[in-house]
């Protein structure tokens, strides 16, 4: 491998300074060797990368924490760059020449490149290295101070040490940080995997090219300008895309779709000024109740949309996506036991059901004050900030059409700026809308022959049948890879399903980390 050579054993334990103790490098030498002289067999890379991972569990931990003690707030910029550095020097360290690709006013993208002799496709792997804003109140730990727990923190888990070399680790053990489950985990997975094939001197069997982002979580703003930028240098066969949560059944899925995004900010108005609300009670009109009036006149209480024309341009699966989709494990109850809830919409209909529809969402209501802080006033504006899940065949700005036609149609004048006062008394309602910028849905077609290959290295990791799902709940902005570089995408999650993404105590699991591993060293090796 070109970038990434084979290196004799005695070689790579030599090199291998922090593996942490001689007892713990002589029991790797020892491993290592057995697996050399043992029957003439051709090696399982599964089984090697299993047996290397066991002997430095705690080494890589070590590493990961290390790479999570690196703040990653998109925003940061001076963190994000540090973060691209050392996914950078941590590529080199393998012996794989990494570069940050710059474009005016992004965070770097860190790129590298395995060539393999013989190899006859090329595997694109992306991963985000950003994550999102944190609430350090409201974590139980510090987001940047990574802790271990011998379990979900929720479910009685206590905090312990980190493992020492050698000492065995559980699977149900949770690392609290920020970004351990969305999405540094792959990372780690992705440096190990090859420090456990290098070391048993397993060859891969394609072209790899790395591309990880720094952008996703405010929404990719220049990934369409870095991918035409270096189209030539980012041409593979199909993209592996690990970002996502394993399976609410707990089991390993693979997925072939995403929805897209868009949204809106709302404020609708009343008076100028706070109004007192014994004085103008019952005169004055409440923005928070028009509000309340105009969101309800969105979406029913069965949860279906009654905005006309949202559900018209939604793209039927095809007959191979019907049959995955009545395969996939049906976890509803299990979720609404989890989450405390007695029903969920639509009757309590099919959660994978769900997915494949546009979905309209308050995320946040800003009126006036309350608790100890609320005053006996008519406030004068109302603010609603709302996000919409795309579906194939969905346009961003057409559904934000859509959703516009229905505020004017429950009489209400829309403008882009705060309203003077003339606009003010000229008309009764007033919406100010802010768009978002959004992006479409994508969707890969699960009869590609190098996707079904991805298929079944992926259950060869998992060791049964991968869940096939054929649409993600999540967002991300694949339509650049389907539509624009017109290549097929994978979807490969890691993280356990309840880790808190994007939220205070994100976690992941020790037993998806290392089934992340696994999956790697699989989809590295998968048969020529």
């Amino acid at each position: 491998m070109k970038n990434c050579p084979t290196t004799p054993v005695l070689d790579f334990l030599d090199q291998a300074a922090d593996l942490a103790t001689a007892r713990a490098m002589g029991r790797y030498a020892l491993l290592v060797g057995l697996l050399l002289i043992g029957p003439a067999r051709a090696q399982d890379p599964i089984e090697t990368v299993r047996a290397f991972r066991i002997e430095n569990e705690a080494r890589i931990l070590r590493e990961f924490v290390e790479f999570l003690e690196i703040p990653n707030v998109s925003s940061d910029a001076p963190n994000i760059r540090r973060n691209a550095e050392y996914i950078r020097k941590a590529l080199g360290k393998r012996g794989i020449n990494a570069e940050l690709l710059e474009i005016a006013d992004a965070s770097p993208v860190v790129f590298a490149e395995i060539e393999t002799p013989g190899a006859t496709r090329t595997l694109g792997i992306y991963v985000h290295y950003d994550g999102q804003p944190v609430e350090t109140a409201r974590w139980t730990n510090s987001p940047w101070k990574p802790a271990l727990y011998t379990a979900a923190i929720e479910n009685g888990g206590v905090r312990r040490p980190m493992p020492k070399p050698g000492e065995p680790t559980d699977p149900e053990w949770r690392l609290y940080a920020r970004a351990s489950g969305d999405d540094k985990a792959p990372i780690i997975a992705a440096l190990t995997a090859l420090d456990a094939l290098r070391g048993a001197d397993i060859a891969l069997t394609a072209n790899i090219k790395f591309f990880f982002e720094g952008e996703e979580e405010i929404g990719s703003p220049h990934l369409a300008e870095f991918l035409k930028k270096y189209r030539d240098r980012i041409d593979v066969d199909a993209w592996i895309i690990m970002d996502g949560p394993s399976h609410q059944s707990r089991r390993p899925q693979l997925v072939f779709g995403v929805r897209g995004i868009t949204g809106f900010d709302i404020t609708v108005y009343g008076a100028t000024r706070y109004l007192h609300s014994g004085h103008y009670g019952n005169w004055a009109p409440n923005p928070a109740m028009m509000m309340a009036q105009l969101l309800a006149s969105m979406k029913n209480d069965a949860g279906r949309v009654l905005i006309d024309g949202f559900y018209e341009t939604v793209e039927p699966l095809t007959p191979e996506g019907k049959r995955a989709l009545a395969s996939v494990p049906k976890i509803g109850e299990a979720m609404r036991h989890e989450l405390g809830l007695r029903e969920t919409e639509a009757n309590s209909a099919p959660y994978v059901q769900r997915l494949l529809l546009p979905s309209l969402n308050v995320r946040g209501l800003v009126s006036g004050t309350v608790g100890e802080t609320a005053r006996n006033v008519i406030p004068n504006t109302a603010t609603a900030s709302i996000d919409i899940r795309l579906v194939s065949g969905n346009d961003p700005d057409a559904m934000l059409d859509l959703v516009e036609s229905h505020i004017r149609r429950q009489g209400y004048k829309i403008v882009r700026e705060e309203p003077d006062l003339e606009t003010r008394r000229a008309y009764a309602k007033i919406a100010k809308v802010t768009r978002h910028r959004g992006y479409k849905a994508a969707r890969t077609s699960m009869s590609i022959p190098i996707v079904k290959e991805i298929v079944r290295a992926a259950s060869r990791a998992a060791g049964e049948p991968i869940i096939q799902l054929p649409t993600l709940g999540g967002s991300l902005p694949l339509y650049l890879f389907t539509d624009d570089l017109q290549k097929p995408t994978v979807i490969a999650p890691i993280a356990n399903h309840d880790n808190n993404q994007h939220a205070p105590d994100e976690n992941i699991r020790l037993g998806n980390l290392w089934y992340g591993i696994d999956l790697i060293a699989a989809i590295f090796t998968m048969p020529r």
